[in-house]
Parts: C-alpha cells; sequence; structure tokens
C-alpha cells in the first residue's frame, strides 16, 4: 500500500472551483481510497491506495468532475517522492535567505508537473526568467525562488509553456504535507 499526495489545482483560490475538503475527503472514501487525509484549502489530499498513479489521477479527477462538476488537474506523488523533491533542493542558503530578506511573501515554491517536460518547451519557460528569479527544472519538478512575489513573475505565469499540467505549492505546504506523511503513515511507501 502506498501514501500518496493529490495536489489538485486552482481549488478554492480568488473565490473560484470551491470544494469543501470535509467533502472531497468523504468522496475519496467512498471511491475507496484509505486513510484520507487534507491539508488546508488549497487541495491537498493525502491518502493510502494500491492503484497505480495513472488510475488514481483518473479516478480523481472523474471525482471532482461528477461530484463537484469542475475540470480540475491533479498531479500525484507517492510520500518517497515527496521526500526526493525535499531533498533535491537545488539553492542553497544563501540564495534562499537574500530571496526571503528582499521579500515580504514567500520566496521558495516548487511547481509539480504531470510528466517531465520537453527539452524544447523548457526553453520556451526560460525566455521569462528575470534576474530576481532563479528557476531550476528537475524531472518533474520546476524549483522557483523569487526575490519578488510569485504573483507579479512572468515566469511563474508562464508555466503553461511547458506543457504539462502543473500547479504550484509553497516551500511551508510541502515540509509540512511531508511532516503529515510521517507523522499519519509512518514515512512508509513501497515506490
Amino acid at each position: 500500500m502506498n501514501t500518496y499526495i493529490a495536489f489538485l489545482r486552482g481549488i478554492n483560490v480568488g473565490g473560484k472551483n470551491i470544494i469543501k475538503m470535509k467533502d472531497l475527503k468523504m468522496h475519496f472514501e467512498n471511491a475507496g481510497l484509505s486513510e484520507v487525509q487534507t491539508y488546508i484549502q488549497s487541495g491537498n489530499i493525502l491518502f493510502r491506495s494500491e492503484a497505480d498513479e495513472k488510475s488514481l489521477i483518473e479516478l480523481i479527477e472523474n471525482i471532482v468532475q461528477s461530484e463537484f462538476e469542475l475540470t480540475v488537474p491533479v498531479v500525484l506523488r507517492t510520500s518517497k517522492e515527496l521526500k526526493n523533491i525535499l531533498s533535491g533542493l537545488p539553492f542553497s542558503e544563501e540564495e534562499i535567505l537574500r530571496a526571503e530578506k528582499s521579500s515580504d511573501v514567500e520566496s521558495l515554491y516548487v511547481a509539480l508537473l504531470a510528466h517531465n517536460p520537453f527539452q524544447e518547451n523548457i526553453g520556451k519557460l526560460l525566455h521569462y526568467k528575470e534576474e530576481n528569479e532563479k528557476c531550476e527544472i528537475c524531472g518533474r519538478e520546476v524549483y522557483l525562488l523569487f526575490s519578488n512575489s510569485i504573483r507579479n513573475s512572468k515566469l511563474a505565469s508562464n508555466l503553461y509553456k511547458l506543457d504539462a499540467s502543473a500547479t504550484v505549492r509553497n516551500w511551508k505546504t510541502l515540509l509540512k504535507l511531508n511532516e503529515i506523511s510521517n507523522s499519519s503513515y509512518g514515512g512508509e511507501n513501497e515506490k
């Protein structure tokens, strides 16, 4: 049995795509997913299942479509993959501290992609990178470090140029999801 984290894109943001997490949790459980937990209102759901990633994404997207009448991309990671994302941080502590000092909002984010981007699409995205931004693409993750707000970033608003479904989470959210995974599920995972 694997521990998964489902990341739903664009849930409960700016008064749009409203889904109550308790309702989503209930529908996950009704679909046979076990030990379901949600974290904050932005569409982060932890659960256990023996199913494979492709089947689970299809199941979750169907739940959201049929129960909430929303078409929402879902990105899935196992707890082991989340640990690898956290341990693979490509920025130095000094770079992160420098970015945090120049901004009064979160600076460190990860865009989680549905699949590895094609090389030609990476160039299309990096065209928008500005001097005060750092971007490292590692497989299905895009690590982003901003000295200014992500909200004003042309780089962040052009992630779609990678031609892969993506959803972005700040570093603190990923750390908390990893903590929940370790404490609630024992950090166990077969994959």
